[in-house]
């Protein structure tokens, strides 16, 4: 293909895009396309004059409105000095993306989610545009005369700016040379992809849905759900037998009931995956059987009943060719650990990448990696550090409510004299820091696991202790004896940290090189198993149902299997209970009424006065901003969106998912033409709402008739009727 010939074709794309979604909205709305008013200039100030000519014709004296110089004047102004670029600005991508940002300004911690959009990125354009400002930061730093401490926050800041436009450079090279390949197509050739034990793949919430996916492709899914049933009767069974002995030392009677329930389960359980008539039914020696056909007849059921059947079941997926050892292989194995961050994307042959990436999913191409596998220098033990979180509390500030810990210090020196004194660090502290020794040791990012952040009830008290006893496990790995041996350079970098002063977060930083491998999950294993039934039933709440639309819209989840859809279902009422729960609605009501008050509209009515008349002072039209800065908002945008996802969600679907769902949010919303539609759907709404005793819906079909789709798809629609009326 030429340059001409490419070029062509992504011009043509956008194009061909647009087109497409006003044929759906025509298919959709039946008598209504926007698309002359959004594609056409001419059309569009047609369109404008025509309605505010019906404005006027509701809110003029009957006497001014018939005034023609009048009338026209003053929907000149209304059409061309108001409405008209009121809805430029509204549609502009980059007002768009700059009001991401200031909308999502307060967000931390978000040096991965950056490197990640440079990684994904497919704009030369925005890659180019960070190269520019890191080149820039990069000669500013170096022309600083500096001393003392500053000289490591610049040199930190330095590598930092160094490996941001590594990133860049490389992922141009690719993207110009053609050699940008499917990521997972690539690992899965040339890869060596990291090894997960079957154990923690069937206790594993994002795992498991594509070991399901596997097993139901090769027939082994009686196997698999066999052993996942009987993991939820255990949990319900010993419930349910520590309820009775409540009961029982209470002198409540309702043992029989209680039996009668379990050996039912239990029934339940043989009968559709072990008895004769079970299909497909799980392939296990027949003795076994026997025996717990047997028990079940003859013994009140246990919790360890099926204990004996579910160890050769696993055994058989372990083992057996075609399930386990061959889903290693599969493409879903690759899937699966796209989404749980364990791939990267191998190194081109020939390119000029350097160290920086490697061959697998992590440094030694496995899940663990040992101290050993680090540096055996020798380190100075003449002075030890000690430190353990001794407390933690809420704070606040300034509106502001966040968790504080407090770390006690021990230094001891080798004559045996003890310094000791407190520190106080916040959470986004700890992750600051993280990214630092990360980024000077990369070694280390498989074995620190930093607690992952929460987004809701991150205050609560069972919370805030469990997190308090992982930090301190993370405190105490990197204070190890062990440790201190196998990467000595890194002491300065924990006794910085651990010093009474405040914490610089370096915030001039441009970006931190960031590779975690893996995410630890919160959720105990015990809670990732299946219960022997699921509640599937949707209820009435209706922003449940509508959150459930939107994450099948955004996330593409309608064809992930129903395991997946309900743990979704779980996390969206978690989280509505946790922003009002059942009186969202209400809640919602009471903004829009807000927003509505006279007052409101006043102080609107006063902001657009002073925007477009400062000081009495018709405003000037702002320049267009330059390209790099346009590009770099973008980024920016991607990344600030990218950075507040919560780890529950990634728990949930993936960390892949999650990625691609954000990216297709952002570019929605790149697209002037479909946003000027969206602003006109607000605007015809609007208009309806305040003006309900007139016909707005049917003013609007007419001013919308011109568009050529609404005749074709007229005539096609008679064509069709009439077609079935012959066939009668």
């Amino acid at each position: 293909m030429t340059e001409k010939e490419d070029q062509k074709q992504h011009k043509d794309a956008p194009e061909e895009f647009v087109n497409s979604f006003f044929e759906a909205e025509v298919e959709m709305e039946k008598k209504i396309c926007r698309d002359l008013v959004c594609t056409s200039p001419k059309d569009e100030e047609g369109f404008l004059r025509d309605l505010c000519e019906v404005l006027l014709y509701l809110l003029l004296p009957s006497g001014d409105f018939h005034n023609k110089n009048m009338r026209y004047f003053l929907r000149e102004i209304l059409a061309r000095g108001i409405l008209l670029p009121l809805i430029n600005q509204l549609s502009d991508p980059d007002y768009i993306n700059q009001y991401i940002v200031w909308m999502i300004r307060d967000s931390s911690c978000k040096h991965e989610a950056f490197m990640n959009i440079l990684k994904l990125s497919d704009k030369v354009g925005e890659l180019e545009a960070v190269k520019d400002k890191a080149i820039e930061e990069l000669q500013y730093l170096r022309s600083l005369d500096t001393a003392g401490d500053d000289i490591n926050l610049i040199k930190n800041q330095i590598n930092s700016l160094m490996f941001v436009k590594k990133v860049c450079e490389t992922r141009i090279q690719r993207l110009q040379s053609g050699k940008e390949i499917d990521a997972l197509k690539l690992a899965a050739n040339f890869g060596k992809l990291c090894i997960i034990p079957l154990e923690h793949i069937l206790v594993h919430n994002i795992a498991l849905q594509f070991f399901m996916d596997y097993m139901q492709q090769t027939g082994g899914q009686a196997q698999l759900f066999f052993w996942l049933t009987v993991e939820g009767y255990r949990v319900t069974a010993q419930q349910q037998l520590e309820v009775l002995l409540s009961w029982q030392k209470d002198g409540k009677k309702q043992t029989n009931q209680t039996k009668g329930l379990l050996k039912a389960a239990a029934l339940g359980v043989y009968e559709q995956y072990l008895s004769e008539k079970a299909s497909p039914r799980v392939d296990v020696d027949e003795y076994l059987v026997a025996r717990l056909a047997d028990k079940l007849s003859k013994e009140d059921p246990t919790p360890d009943i099926f204990d004996d059947i579910q160890r050769k079941v696993y055994d058989i997926m372990l083992r057996d060719e075609k399930f386990y050892p061959s889903f290693k292989l599969h493409p879903l194995y690759v899937r699966m650990l796209a989404e749980l961050d364990m791939l990267k994307e191998p190194s081109y042959k020939g390119s000029d990448d350097g160290d920086g990436e490697s061959s697998n999913g992590s440094p030694t191409g496995s899940i663990n990696l040992s101290l050993d596998d680090l540096s055996n220098t020798s380190v100075d033990e003449s002075i030890q550090l000690h430190a353990y979180i001794s407390d933690t509390g809420v704070c606040n500030d300034h509106g502001k409510t966040y968790a504080l810990y407090a770390i006690t210090v021990i230094r001891r020196n080798i004559d045996g004299i003890e310094d000791t004194w407190k520190t106080y660090r916040r959470y986004s502290d700890f992750h600051d820091f993280h990214m630092r020794i990360t980024e000077q040791f990369e070694n280390l990012t498989s074995i620190l696991k930093l607690p992952g952040k929460k987004t809701f009830n991150n205050m609560d008290k069972d919370f805030l202790e469990k997190r308090k006893k992982d930090l301190n496990a993370y405190l105490q790995l990197l204070l190890n004896p062990e440790m201190v041996k196998a990467c000595p350079t890194l002491t300065p970098f924990v006794y910085d940290f651990l010093e009474n002063k405040a914490y610089n977060k370096g915030k001039g930083d441009f970006a931190r090189k960031v590779t975690p491998l893996i995410q630890k999950s919160d959720i105990d294993p015990v809670h990732c198993r299946v219960s022997a039934q699921l509640d599937d039933n949707e209820n009435d709440n209706i922003p449940l149902r509508v959150m459930l639309l939107l994450m099948d819209e955004v996330f593409d989840l309608k064809e992930r299997n129903q395991w997946l859809r309900r743990n979704i279902k779980n996390l969206l009422q978690q989280l509505i209970r946790a922003t009002y729960g059942d009186t969202i609605n209400r809640k919602i009501v009471e903004h829009v009424d807000f927003m509505t008050s006279p007052e409101q509209v006043a102080d609107y009515v006063k902001r657009f006065r002073d925007a477009f008349w400062p000081n009495g002072i018709l405003a000037e039209t702002p320049p267009r901003r330059d390209k790099a800065i346009r590009m770099r908002t973008r980024v920016a945008a991607k990344t600030n969106l990218l950075g507040i996802m919560p780890d529950e969600l990634k728990h949930i679907i993936g960390a892949d998912t999650t990625r691609k769902g954000i990216l297709r949010v952002f570019e929605m919303f790149q697209h002037n033409q479909l946003n000027r539609r969206l602003v006109y759907v607000f605007l015809e709404g609007f208009l309806e709402t305040l003006f309900p005793q007139y016909k707005f819906p049917e003013l609007f079909i007419k001013l919308h008739s011109r568009s050529q789709r609404i005749e074709k798809y007229s005539h096609k629609l008679k064509t069709t009727q009439g077609s079935s009326l012959q066939k009668r």
